[in-house]
């Protein structure tokens, strides 16, 4: 009986163990090289204990390899991944090839029906229905309407230094410092619900509405997106029996009310012959629900495009510009004497915005030390053979998950020297961050035509909120604050470990 049992379970363990690895020879079976992976993890070896972000599992690789490839074929689990790992490629990726690798992987674990909001995001959509809802809402983020809701967002700036000034007095410096990150999230809380919708969310007050609470809540979920990962990659077919919810049920209802308020609103002030005073976002967003006879829950799909890609990425550059600034005393002084001589009644005039190259290399290498999206998923979406350097042409297939690795892109010393220093002179040169990101080393906001469609509205908010701090307050790093770049084991957006502690001290 003993020797039937352990006989049992040693061709139990024993299929299983053929079934966690039958897949490993995927890559060498079309000669793509690539690290040996390991049971369970595969080449995550992170990926239940993440100790450490797993982007720097994917950069031990990239630097282990990128002398001799130009891609290599890594595991997640299971599931065998391309790790693109030149970047030449990545640019073919993104922009060139670009109809080989259309899609975002996240497509393959969400539907409507799981989560209806999130799978209307342009960012998940595929094919044409990808091209049609660009189509749709790009017209509601181009400069001219970002301009009409600038008045907003000078608003806001000055409500957060005045948030700033209550905190000084409050003693904020002796307990800790301002959590940056919250101050940033108040921040575009704020500015994106009023420029998007027309309401206030109280964001600075003591007592805000549930707006910023529910935000936080889409961006607090690591041990769920982890949990569903791990059980997808190491076994692939769940992916087509459960799908990912990004956007809670008590978020998505409580965005369902709010959007309908809002419109209850503007309708109302429309029938009464009243006009808006600005032709902002949701004004867009009416228009197009007329013509196309939206519902509210289409109305709401639609908005959050508005709304999810300007509240968290938006705030977290900004928390980590001011970190990066905090820093260094130096480019802080240069800022802000590049950015005084152009205010006007205590604004920088909107069409000088773009006319502060200082700004804007700040701006370019901070996306460069902590870009939001330190790596993309793409589905490789028609079958295409690529060179590999020192290796043989090889065949990326239909349904291929394609990893682009920015952040070993943009920590590569031969890219960038001293790649860990804050150094925003890299861009000073005419074209520089064009250059850098010609060449495929630099995607602060991605490439191609599915570059972030919510970069213009983020660059104002940010730009706009770095102006009204440096020029009002003296900005340091809160001992308590970490002095090395070891991002979050386990954000799902690049940030700081530990969190972000700063001291302000007014100017005036």
């Amino acid at each position: 009986m003993v020797l039937i049992t352990l006989a049992l379970t040693l061709a139990v363990v024993g299929l299983l163990y053929l079934m966690m690895t039958w897949n490993f020879n995927y890559w060498r079976r079309r000669r793509v090289p690539g690290p040996k992976p390991k049971l369970f993890v595969g080449n995550y070896p992170n990926m239940f204990s993440m100790k450490r972000h797993l982007i720097y599992d994917l950069q031990d690789i990239y630097r282990k390899y990128k002398s001799k490839y130009d891609a290599v074929g890594v595991y997640g689990g299971r599931l065998p991944q391309l790790l693109v790992i030149n970047p030449d490629l990545a640019h073919r990726v993104f922009v060139s090839d670009f109809k080989h690798f259309h899609d975002n992987e996240v497509a393959k674990f969400i539907d409507e029906k799981t989560d209806f909001i999130f799978a209307n995001n342009p960012f998940s959509l595929t094919g044409d229905e990808w091209k049609e809802r660009r189509a749709e809402v790009t017209p509601g983020l181009t400069m001219g309407r970002v301009k009409t809701v600038y008045p907003v967002t000078n608003t806001v700036c000055k409500q957060l230094s005045e948030w700033v000034e209550k905190q000084i007095r409050l003693g904020a410096s002796a307990t800790g410092g301002i959590d940056a990150k919250d101050m940033s999230l108040r921040f575009t809380s704020e500015t994106v619900t009023d420029c998007v919708l027309g309401l206030k969310a109280d964001s600075f007050s003591d007592k805000p509405t549930p707006i910023m609470s529910h935000i936080k809540n889409l961006f607090n979920q690591p041990w769920t997106f982890m949990i569903f990962f791990i059980l997808t990659n190491t076994f692939p077919l769940l992916s087509r029996l459960i799908k990912l919810r990004f956007v809670p049920i008590k978020a998505e209802s409580f965005f369902l009310g709010l959007m309908a308020s809002a419109v209850e609103a503007r309708r109302a002030q429309q029938a009464g012959g009243k006009q808006f005073e600005r032709t902002d976002f949701l004004d867009y967003i009416l228009q197009l629900a007329d013509k196309k006879d939206l519902n509210n829950r289409q109305l709401l799909a639609r908005t959050m495009t508005f709304l999810l890609d300007g509240f968290e990425t938006s705030a977290g550059v900004l928390a980590h510009m001011l970190l990066l600034l905090g820093r260094d005393p130096e480019a802080q002084q240069r800022l802000r004497e590049e950015i005084l001589p152009r205010l006007k009644n205590g604004i920088i005039p909107f069409d000088e915005l773009n006319d502060l190259p200082y700004l804007d290399a700040c701006l370019n290498e901070s996306l460069r030390l902590f870009p939001p999206a330190f790596m993309s998923n793409k589905l490789c979406t028609e079958t295409i053979e690529l060179p590999n350097k020192d290796g043989p042409n090889f065949v990326v297939e239909k349904g291929t998950t394609v990893i682009v690795p920015h952040y070993c892109f943009m920590q590569d010393e031969e890219f960038f020297n001293d790649s860990q220093a804050f150094q925003p002179e890299r861009f000073l040169e005419p074209d520089a961050a064009k250059k850098y990101k010609d060449s495929g080393v630099f995607m602060g906001f991605g490439d191609g035509p599915r570059i972030c469609i919510g970069m213009r509205f983020a660059t104002v908010q940010v730009k706009a909120a770095i102006a009204e701090l440096i020029t009002k307050f003296n900005v340091r790093v809160n001992p308590k604050t970490r002095k090395d770049n070891e991002l979050e084991a386990t954000g799902i957006l690049a940030s700081l470990r530990g969190g972000i502690w700063l001291d302000f001290e007014s100017r005036q």
